[in-house]
């Protein structure tokens, strides 16, 4: 298993990690294992899934919410043909892509992204995913970060990122694209939901 960058790959040196061993991504010829995730990634990853799938998770105008999305977690994603990352959390509009996404690697490129920030790949999401998840013209990203309890909500636009909020534990949003729905920061964090 491949625990280092390995640098001046190609999607075949990627192809060729076994399946089973996978866990890498493939970004400006550069394989890097993921971060194994942490009780504070998994549990920050399981509140936006929580949080987004629900509502949105279903055909647009039906019952329990706006939907109009495919949500999905960890999947292999093309992007450019050329670069393979393995998102925490990906979401994709239904008007934009009627059929669910499926396979491997996914090629249908998503509508909106969420990485939960890990200490050792914390350059890697705030920088180099950030960077090509921008050059891929990806509308919608999210960074959650279990360090300082933050959520940054960003859009595309042609000059860079632009960033629309900046929350933190305490702090109730209602974050683009999923504007529709109130959410309680701290519940990404271990917080319990807030009573209604």
């Amino acid at each position: 298993m491949m625990h280092s960058v390995r640098r001046g790959a190609t999607l075949d040196d990627f192809w060729s990690i076994p399946e089973a061993e996978r866990f890498h991504e493939l970004i400006a010829g550069e394989i890097t294992p993921k971060a194994n995730p942490s009780g504070e990634h998994g549990d920050a990853q399981a509140g936006i899934v929580s949080a987004v799938r629900p509502a949105f998770q279903r055909a647009p105008g039906g019952g329990g919410g706006p939907g109009g999305w495919w949500i999905a977690t960890e999947v292999e994603i093309l992007l450019d043909g050329t670069e393979v990352v393995r998102p925490d959390v990906a979401g994709w509009r239904r008007d934009r892509c009627p059929e669910r996404p499926t396979g491997t690697p996914v090629k249908p490129r998503p509508d909106w992204i969420c990485e939960v920030v890990s200490a050792s790949n914390a350059k890697h999401d705030t920088l180099k995913k950030l960077r090509l998840y921008h050059r891929s013209a990806i509308p919608h990203y999210w960074l959650v970060d279990p360090r300082d309890a933050t959520l940054t909500v960003m859009r595309w636009s042609s000059d860079g990122y632009v960033t629309l909020l900046r929350a933190e534990r305490g702090e109730t949003v209602r974050p683009e694209p999923f504007e529709q729905i109130e959410l309680a920061v701290g519940t990404l964090f271990g917080d319990d939901p807030p009573d209604r």
